[in-house]
């Protein structure tokens, strides 16, 4: 059996940046009080023409040159998002699309947080089915978009950004890859981070109750999603240790789903190692959701944070509720 290998990475920001004191001029709250909260100095905002799909062309195509490969060789992508373009048909379609792909297949991954994560996983096992050569897989977010910037919604509007990133997964022909990949959820904690509208609950489809209600925008239980975090994310990393046999003495880098800056110290008090081995860059970007792994995989990459050979677990943790995580040997 094959084993899958990430090739390429790349990703991709809108230029557009919005600081902790742009916030302020909107709402009740200061740049102290975020960065105590959260972390998060700043983040990148979409314009109002640009869609998900649009961020993860130019992540893609980032990390099809970094990969040596062009649009007619990918045979599979897989697109994961909150924030597709459309509420149907999913984003990866229009990647199909506009970077002139073959009538490859294409879907969407719904899985929030931890939709990089689930999308590598399925990656790996079309590589080692031996059904795909050349997958492209793309975390990419427009969630600005659903967000109000007023002091009653503040505490997910400082959250949020918007960014993309992709990857390349092929066969390996060597010892490095993808070593395995771990999928759980706990759907009874559901409510605690979503967005009750649309959907299929609701009859009308949309009505003016579900928008004077204000069904239609993101609901976060910050205080029950941060207890659960810090222990499912342990949880996760460890169950990809102990399935390889290894330490985190092994372990060159974690790159975490950047989900809030406390949330990875407590992470890291846990597992009793330092910041340095648990990567982050939410402080730049705010929470990206499914982009914030290739995002941070991509920039960690470039900063010479892991190179060949080296052991590297991707851990995530969100909506749903959803988790997961990866061991790669790089």
């Amino acid at each position: 059996m094959k084993r899958a290998k990430i090739t390429g990475i790349g990703h991709y920001v809108p230029e557009h940046v919005v600081t902790n004191a742009d916030l302020e001029k909107l709402m009740d709250t200061t740049d102290e009080w975020i960065i105590n909260r959260t972390g998060i100095k700043e983040r990148r905002h979409a314009d109002n023409k640009t869609g998900a799909s649009d961020l993860g062309v130019i992540a893609s195509e980032n990390a099809m040159k970094m990969a040596g490969v062009k649009p007619e060789d990918i045979d599979l992508i897989i697109f994961a998002t909150v924030s597709s373009d459309y509420y149907f048909p999913g984003a990866a379609v229009l990647i199909q699309k506009k970077m002139s792909m073959k009538n490859i297949g294409a879907f969407d991954v719904r899985a929030a947080c931890s939709g990089f994560v689930y999308g590598l996983s399925i990656a790996d096992q079309f590589i080692r089915a031996g059904m795909n050569e050349n997958i492209l897989l793309i975390g990419a977010e427009v969630q600005t978009v659903a967000l109000k910037f007023d002091t009653e919604h503040r505490d997910l509007s400082i959250l949020f950004g918007d960014g993309a990133g992709a990857v390349i997964v092929q066969p390996s022909n060597n010892s490095s890859g993808i070593l395995s990949t771990h999928l759980h959820s706990q759907g009874e904690h559901a409510k605690s981070l979503w967005m009750p509208a649309p959907g299929s609950h609701f009859h009308p489809w949309i009505s003016h109750e579900i928008i004077d209600n204000e069904l239609h925008l993101p609901v976060m239980n910050g205080k029950e999603v941060f207890k659960h975090a810090i222990v499912r994310f342990p949880e996760v990393i460890q169950e990809a240790l102990d399935t390889n046999n290894l330490s985190l003495e092994d372990v060159a880098l974690i790159i975490p789903h950047q989900a809030n800056y406390r949330i990875s110290q407590a992470v890291a008090r846990r597992m009793g190692i330092g910041m340095d081995k648990m990567y982050s860059n939410i402080h730049k970007y705010g929470n990206t959701t499914a982009a914030s792994i290739p995002i941070a995989m991509s920039e960690a990459y470039a900063e010479g944070r892991f190179s060949e050979g080296d052991y590297v677990i991707l851990a995530a943790f969100g909506s749903g509720f959803t988790w997961a995580s990866a061991a790669i040997r790089w």
